[in-house]
This record gives C-alpha cells, structure tokens and sequence, in this order.
C-alpha cells in the first residue's frame, strides 16, 4: 500500500535531481590536434571530444600497417615483395580491399586508372625505381606489363600475375585508404567531428562544434607553382575530397630541359600533357576519391563528363585550359552547392 505522505518529498527528490541535471553547463569541445609526416607526405587530423583524448600511437599504427601492406618505398613491404615475385605472400584485408577497389574504378573508367602502371612509374623515374631512358619502342615493351586484367588474388589471398614483370603501384589510391582507416580509428572512439587531411586528401565528419561552423577546407591553385594560394574554398561535412594536379610534381631532363608531369595513360604508356589542370573529387570514401581524381587526370575532360553521366555518386571540380588558352571551371552540381562564396 502507497503511503501517500510519503510522495510530496519523492516528488521533491525527482524534481531537485532534474534541476541540478538542468543547471549543469554543458561541457566545452576540446580540439586535439595530431599532426607530422606520413607516407612520403604529412598529415593533420583534428579531432573534437569532451575530455582530452590522446591518440597518437594508434595514429601511429594505422600509418605502420598501411606501409608494411602497400607502401612501394619499404623493400620487405608486401607489395615490394610481390612486385619482387614472392609468390607466398598471402595479403591482408587492407591489400585486398584496395585492390578490389582499384578494380572496381578501373572497369568504371575504361582502364584509365590502373595501379599496374608500377613498371612505367619506375621507369619514368616517379617510383623507388631507377628511371630509363625511354622513347616509343621501349614504352610500348613495358605496356606488356600493364593490365589490370592480368592479375587478381586467389581464395588463399595470394597474388597471381600472368607475367612476373608486372608490378603494383597503389600510391594514388593508398593515401585516400589511410585517411578512411584513420576515420574508422576515430569513430572507435565515439568520435563523431573531426576532420583528417594527408598530403591534401581530406575526410570530413561532423563539424567543428568549437565554432559552431561547418568544416571549411580548400583547393590549391594550379597556376600558382611555388607556395599556395587557394583557388576555392568548400564546406565539407560527412564526406572526403582527394584532389590531383600536374602543377607541382614532375620531373625535367637534365639534358633536354622537358618536362614530364607524373600522371602515367596506362593505355599509351606516356606521361599525360593534357589541358587539364587539376581534379577535385567528392564522394562517401577518400579511397575512391582518390582513384577517381587520379583517372580523370590521365583522360580528356570529355571524357570525364561521359564518365559522371554514368557514376552518379561523384562530385567534381575540374581546372582546365580551353583552345585559346583561356583558365576555366568544369564543376558538378553538387559540388558547386558546397563552395564558400
């Protein structure tokens, strides 16, 4: 039987505990911040939680498996081995992930993104390699270890090549593949803003809740060669952006002058002189960003458009410099909703 003089001071009780719970101010975001070299590049992740959280070693960690896996720079990696012709090597999930990946953009693009161009990278002096002289014929020799269609991995995990020659390159695809991983390291942890960014790939969840602003991040100028200067600045929330270009990294001949950018046509075996500037790609993973802006790097701007009226969860800002050699814009819809004006 209730005692109901008993229940005026339970509501009391009730009632206080919900006032203290009220009058509580709400904790404020702590910005921690990690940041340093990685992957022949640097990186900088931001990460916003309640209580300081210190995540460095795990950031560490996912840097430290991803190059044992793929890196083409560390001679016992799993993917220098390979490309060495030890045919043991059973790979781990991360290798295989990316290469199924790969595969998938690389049907999608008609075979313009290939990360079976190893060979040509090492020989144009991009790779750990030691570059060749080339010209036509000696390219078009090399094309013979070029195909994504001439590998694949076993149900034992194992890499089979139809030519031993034929080597892996998954550097445009292995940063943007860092940065999901470290994102799903953080989401481990509850935490839900952050913004991670390697060698200007960038991954976005959130927001920043210490400004009460959307994560702002931007695009480089590509005519801008020594230094930065940005071209745009976009709000990214809940999604990533891997961008490429030819402005910065190519090598010239010491003898000819001439100058090679890095993109490699996988079809032709050269190194890609087109009017295309610079790519900015938009989509759910960094992974695919980053395959994606690699492949539109090495195919006409034409070409590109065909592709985006086919793959439909792709966002893209394109650069590029028309007959008379006038700068301009090729860009989405949906990106073109995310630009800071």
């Amino acid at each position: 039987m209730t005692d109901l003089l008993k229940l005026p001071r339970a509501i009391f009780i009730v009632a206080l505990a919900m006032l203290v719970t009220v009058c509580q101010p709400e904790r404020e975001w702590i910005r921690n911040v990690a940041a340093g070299p990685a992957l022949g590049t640097s990186y900088s992740i931001i990460y916003l939680t309640k209580d300081p959280l210190d995540l460095q070693s795990d950031i560490d960690s996912v840097f430290s498996v991803i190059n044992q896996s793929m890196s083409t720079y560390i001679p016992d990696s799993d993917i220098s081995r390979i490309n060495n012709g030890d045919t043991t090597i059973q790979v781990d999930h991360m290798f295989r992930e990316v290469f199924d990946l790969s595969k998938e953009v690389h049907d999608e693009t008609d075979g313009y993104f290939d990360p079976t161009v190893g060979v040509l990278v090492n020989a144009w002096g991009f790779g750990p390699g030691k570059g060749i002289e080339l010209d036509s014929s000696r390219i078009d020799s090399l094309l013979d270890y070029v195909g994504f269609n001439k590998v694949r991995i076993t149900n034992q995990n194992r890499v089979q090549k139809k030519l031993p020659q034929i080597r892996f390159d998954f550097n445009a695809v292995a940063k943007g593949y860092a940065i999901d991983r470290l994102g799903r390291m953080l989401e481990k942890y509850d935490i839900d803003h952050y913004l991670v960014e390697v060698g200007g790939e960038l991954l976005a969840k959130g927001e920043n809740r210490q400004k009460k602003k959307r994560w702002v991040v931007g695009i480089d100028d590509p005519e801008v060669t020594e230094g930065h200067r940005l071209k745009r600045t976009i709000f990214l929330k809940d999604m990533a952006m891997a961008s490429s270009g030819n402005y910065r990294k190519f090598r010239v001949d010491t003898i000819t002058g001439e100058r090679y950018v890095h993109t490699i046509d996988p079809k032709t075996g050269f190194t890609k002189n087109s009017k295309v500037l610079s790519t900015s790609v938009i989509t759910s993973n960094c992974a695919r960003a980053d395959a994606y802006a690699t492949a539109f790097m090495a195919m006409d701007l034409e070409e590109s458009m065909e592709i985006l009226n086919e793959v439909k969860d792709l966002e893209v800002y394109i650069i590029y410099i028309d007959k008379e050699g006038n700068t301009l814009e090729y860009i989405t819809e949906g990106f073109d909703a995310l630009l800071v004006l």
